[in-house]
Order: C-alpha cells, then structure tokens, then sequence
C-alpha cells in the first residue's frame, strides 16, 4: 500500500519540478530576445545590492551551455529529494537555497555569482550523506545512484576556472551536509521487507531453541 501511495505521488512531483525548470529555460530565452543583463542580479559579496541575489542568483545562467549542464541534475535531484525525503525535501531545499547564496555573499570573491550549481551541489551531498547515515535500504540504493551519477561534483568545490564560481558549490555542498545531519531522522524508514527464506530460516532458529530448552527442562527432573 506504501509503495503504490508513494508510485501515484511520483509524478506530480517531476511535473512540478519541469514546470520549474522550463521557468529557467524561459528566463533565459527573454534576456537573450531582449538582451537583458540579468548578471547584475547575481551575489556580489558583501555588497547591499548584492543581497537580492541570494534569491535570484539561481534563476540567472551566463549561458545556454551554463543552464543546459545544471537542467538535467535539477530534475533529477529535485525529483529525488521531493520523492524519497517528503517530510525534509521542503526545508532542506529552502536551507540550500539560501544558505549557499548567504555563505557566498558572506565569503565569496567579489565578483557576481549566478546559477543553480549550488543547489545542485546541495542536493548531491544531502541525498548521498543521509544514505550513508539512515542505512536503510531505499536510502542507500538512491545514494549509490546519486552518487554514480553525479559524484564528480564533489570536485566542483574546489577552485579550478576562475570563471566557475566554486564558493557556489562549496557552500551549496555544506548546507546539503548539515541538513543531512539535522534530518537524519525526520523521515520514517521504511519496513524491512522478509522474505521466504528469511522467515523460514527464523522459524527453524526458534524451533531449535524450543526444543533446547525443553531437553533443558527435562534434564533437571531427571
């Protein structure tokens, strides 16, 4: 009954999360048909104007190869999160989402800092560090798989191209760890599926102790 419940709720939640992404697709197609300089409305650090882009810093992408290479992630991560976490994924998505924009207003180079890699990188660490931690089956298979996909962007938070904002993905790596941490528990893990064979395998070890404790009992009458 869980497992249909949870199979109805999973698409609604990839609908919501295209719609989010086509609304980045169309952000993007506006400022190239209108040649807006949406840049401007990026973190700039430590700057009083460079606060509105903790909120809209991950709507801007410098380019389409720039929104192309965060589209596929966002989806599937998001998807994800919403999916398998559904009592967490809301405050740990918020927590990302500010949090990597405020640790890069706070520390990051001054220059402006756009896009979405920092949730990305939030998520990758939050849904493969609570597997870890969890150890419950579903937990640890969407881990693997978060991890075999997207496991090089634990690279992505060290400096490499000047150009790439690593701070982005630093910070948005710390949050996916701390909310990981924090909501360790929130979800409840699921049961523990038995199979056949583990049951009857059961079934004989109390059968065994049974009969030990009945020789047991005998041999003190004798």
């Amino acid at each position: 009954m869980t497992q249909s419940k949870k199979e109805v709720l999973l698409k609604p939640i990839a609908i919501k999360v295209i719609i989010a992404v086509v609304v980045l697709w169309l952000i993007k197609g506006l400022q190239i048909a209108f040649s807006w300089d949406l840049g401007v409305y990026g973190v700039f650090p430590r700057s009083m104007d460079g606060l509105v882009g903790i909120v809209l810093a991950p709507l801007i992408h410098g380019s389409f190869e720039h929104l192309f290479s965060n589209t596929l992630a966002l989806f599937v991560l998001t998807t994800a999160l919403f999916y398998e976490y559904p009592k967490s994924a809301k405050w740990t998505f918020i927590i990302i989402y500010f949090g990597s924009g405020l640790g890069v207003w706070l520390f990051a180079r001054e220059s402006y800092h756009i896009g979405a890699s920092g949730l990305t990188h939030g998520m990758m660490f939050f849904l493969f560090l609570i597997g870890v931690l969890r150890r419950d089956k579903p937990a640890m298979a969407l881990a693997m798989i978060v991890f075999f996909l997207y496991g090089s962007m634990v690279w992505g938070v060290l400096p490499t191209k000047e150009e790439i904002s690593f701070e982005s993905h630093l910070f948005g790596a710390l949050m996916g760890v701390v909310c990981a941490i924090m909501f360790r528990h929130k979800d409840p893990k699921p049961a523990e599926k038995k199979y056949s064979w583990e049951i009857e395998e059961t079934d004989i070890e109390a059968n065994s102790d049974d009969v030990s404790e009945m020789g047991w009992d005998e041999d003190r009458f004798k």
